[in-house]
């Protein structure tokens, strides 16, 4: 197990007192982040993130071998179907609660195609803003991760040094989200309607693509509109996840 650390940025706010807060709760995630990677397996990853950040979001992380990312790397570098940080995304706007929002117990895919099972906790601040996150990713790509893991809990000999690969650049991650989320999205460029279109702004957010410099104006051009367009299909997007979960709270009552 390897664990790396960087400062926390917190250039987004200027109240002393928030700024105090968030270097805080950074500083008791750091610490329990270096506890947890102490005691799991080789196949379990487990990140902090600085969401004011998103270009560099990763301020540490043990085994990051399994999603081959490393401190520095960006918030777009993350497995997909990532729901923590759709989770953001959808709840950005709401500033009336400053409880941390769980999502846990689901799946996502590495660049490589493994199998993770994913958990996300985002933090927010005395104002309600998401700043951080801690993720744990343990690979269960199948009986190679569990030999794998046995081999890590019997191992007597020299630990060994996690190696994450390099992280490729902004340019190329966005490029490949863009091209994955017109692909999912069931049409090709040139003939996508705006069904088509809404369902590939919501896949680009889901992958945090709009929380990046230039994501929105990336977007635009591949999908022919303007970056007006782009914010008006994420209030629609917006609007209509509201309506889901108000509807969803009521037929629980």
């Amino acid at each position: 197990m390897k664990t790396s650390v960087t400062d926390p940025c917190i250039s987004d706010v200027t109240d002393p007192a928030i700024i105090s807060e968030r270097t805080l709760v950074v500083k008791v995630l750091r610490s329990a982040l270096q506890m947890l990677g102490c005691v799991v397996g080789r196949n379990t990853e487990v990140v902090l993130h600085d969401l004011t950040n998103p270009q560099n979001s990763i301020l540490a992380i043990a085994n990051g071998h399994v999603s081959g990312r490393q401190v520095g790397s960006s918030v777009l570098a993350g497995p997909q179907n990532d729901r923590g940080f759709s989770a953001v995304m959808q709840e950005i706007q709401d500033v009336s609660s400053d409880e941390p929002s769980v999502v846990g117990g689901y799946e996502t895919l590495t660049r490589s195609g493994k199998k993770l099972r994913s958990a996300t906790v985002v933090y927010r601040d005395a104002q309600g803003h998401p700043f951080a996150s801690l993720c744990v990713n343990s690979d269960v790509s199948g009986i190679e991760a569990a030999q794998a893991c046995l081999a890590q809990l019997l191992a007597t000999g020299a630990q060994h040094e996690n190696q994450a690969s390099e992280p490729p650049d902004m340019e190329y991650l966005m490029t490949e989200i863009i091209q994955g989320a017109m692909q999912q999205s069931g049409t090709k460029n040139g003939a996508m309607n705006k069904k088509a279109k809404l369902e590939a702004v919501r896949q680009m957010q889901d992958r945090g693509i709009f929380i990046v410099k230039g994501g929105v104006e990336k977007a635009a051009k591949a999908l022919g509109v303007t970056r007006y367009t782009i914010y008006n299909y994420l209030e629609e997007i917006r609007q209509s996840q509201t309506v889901a979960k108000a509807q969803t709270s009521s037929r629980k009552k």
